[in-house]
């Protein structure tokens, strides 16, 4: 099914993509000019591929938009812990276990396949019908999640966090106790060169890419630390990598804290993304939530601290 729109341009010299735009705010511009390539924009009854055209008063333009095609993945009613929710955007308070994409090894049973049967009606992202996944957790990680449902959310939301306006929090435990309550680790990380699974600290003329914690010590409990991060970048496994690298991981990690045992069930790492502050990609009010740790992160600080004050 094809939706046709039809414009009068009422000003001189406005480019097109622009100015379509500006007309169909829904449509983000990436996604207009994808139009205007595939020849779905006709300018006085002939066809238009050039995005750079400027139009004139009095053109008579028509653009077609295909409804988004279906994403070839099946739907499926997995619970989802919501904190926010509008027509365009969703965050969401992601549970241990749940990986965010399907991947090899991973076809079904994700958070995308979650979402579409959430939002059966989604009006897709590029064309297809999606949900807009901005940023990842890891399939252990908890915590808060924000998720475009339209092409201009997707958009607005991947700017955010390019010019690293969105804000996000969290909360981990780590072996040991830093010498110091905080600090900033600056540095870049890239693929392990040997174990493929993993990520490390490489230098950027070796394909390592710009990484930037900071973190504060929230509480000091005997030999662990609950630690408050923040990101300025977002690597994959970003907290992870930093933490293992001051000599710190993060408490339950089974890639980069392998062989140490804490004696307490953890279903992944003790890392959990606490707090998102963005702006909505419409109204660009502030929006903030806090997502509460999973009850396996709140009994390890509750075992810890009994333990410190046994042995205090």
């Amino acid at each position: 099914m094809v939706n046709n729109f039809f414009l009068q341009v009422e000003e001189d010299n406005a480019r097109l993509d622009r100015y379509l735009a500006e007309e169909l705010p829904d449509l983000s511009r990436s996604r207009m000019q994808q139009l205007i390539e595939q020849g779905k924009v006709q300018i006085n009854g002939k066809v238009c591929t050039s995005k750079k055209i400027n139009v004139k008063v009095g053109d008579r333009i028509i653009l077609e938009i295909p409804e988004a095609q279906p994403l070839e993945l099946k739907a499926e009613n997995i619970p989802l812990d919501i904190l926010y929710e509008d027509e365009q955007l969703l965050i969401l308070n992601k549970q241990a276990g749940l990986v965010v994409h399907p991947a090899p090894g991973h076809p079904d049973g994700t958070l995308v396949n979650a979402l579409l049967a959430h939002c059966p009606n989604l009006p897709g992202i590029g064309g297809v019908q999606r949900p807009g996944i901005v940023h990842r957790l890891d399939k252990d990680t908890t915590g808060a999640i924000a998720i475009a449902k339209t092409d201009i959310a997707y958009q607005h939301l991947q700017a955010q966090l390019q010019a690293k306006t969105a804000q996000r929090e969290y909360l981990g435990v780590v072996y040991g106790a830093p010498k110091t309550t905080s600090g900033t680790i600056n540095l870049p990380i890239g693929r392990h060169r040997q174990d493929r699974k993993k990520m490390a600290v490489v230098p950027v003329e070796e394909g390592g890419r710009i990484a930037i914690t900071h973190w504060q010590v929230q509480e000091r409990i005997s030999n662990y630390t609950l630690i408050h991060f923040q990101l300025e970048t977002g690597r994959t496994h970003q907290i992870r990598v930093h933490s293992a690298n001051m000599g710190h991981p993060i408490v339950g990690d089974p890639l980069y804290a392998s062989g140490r045992s804490i004696g307490v069930n953890l279903p992944g790492q003790a890392l959990h993304a606490w707090r998102l502050k963005l702006q909505h990609p419409i109204s660009e009010n502030w929006i903030e939530v806090t997502a509460p740790p999973p009850q396996s992160f709140t009994t390890l600080l509750d075992v810890l601290r009994r333990r410190s004050s046994i042995y205090s």
